[in-house]
């Protein structure tokens, strides 16, 4: 069954993909995708993701060979975030980790403020 979905991209045309290893579920990374980024992955079958620093379209692993091939793209129930299901090549983590998250923060000192401290553990 297919059905027409919109996505709700945010006021700069930009919506949050996750990354999952289709192989462990492991949540790889997050990053943003345009419309462009978005129909790349879903012609090549590559990951395509719109980089906010540098304000460009740019192909998972290019440069790195950290090649994230996509089994499957998803769309939340709400159509504000996407999921890409992935074969993942070498680690996703620009640090050389398998994942992105590879950080638990184990205590939290707040001063109410924005700038409250995080004590991690690398896991």
């Amino acid at each position: 069954m297919s059905n027409s979905f919109e996505i709700s991209f945010s006021d700069n045309g930009l919506v949050p993909v996750i990354a999952q290893n289709i192989e462990t579920n492991e949540v790889l990374m997050l990053a943003y995708a345009d419309i462009t980024a978005l129909s790349l992955t879903r012609k090549t079958g590559l990951a395509h993701y719109f980089s906010r620093s540098r304000n460009e379209i740019w192909k998972k692993g290019e440069t790195s060979g950290n090649i994230q091939h996509v089994h499957e793209i998803r769309v939340d129930c709400d159509g504000d975030a996407i999921l890409y299901i992935v074969s993942q090549t070498n680690n996703a983590c620009h640090t050389g980790k398998m994942s992105c998250f590879h950080n638990q923060i184990i205590d939290v000192i707040s001063d109410g403020s924005p700038t409250s401290k995080f004590f991690l553990e690398s896991i």
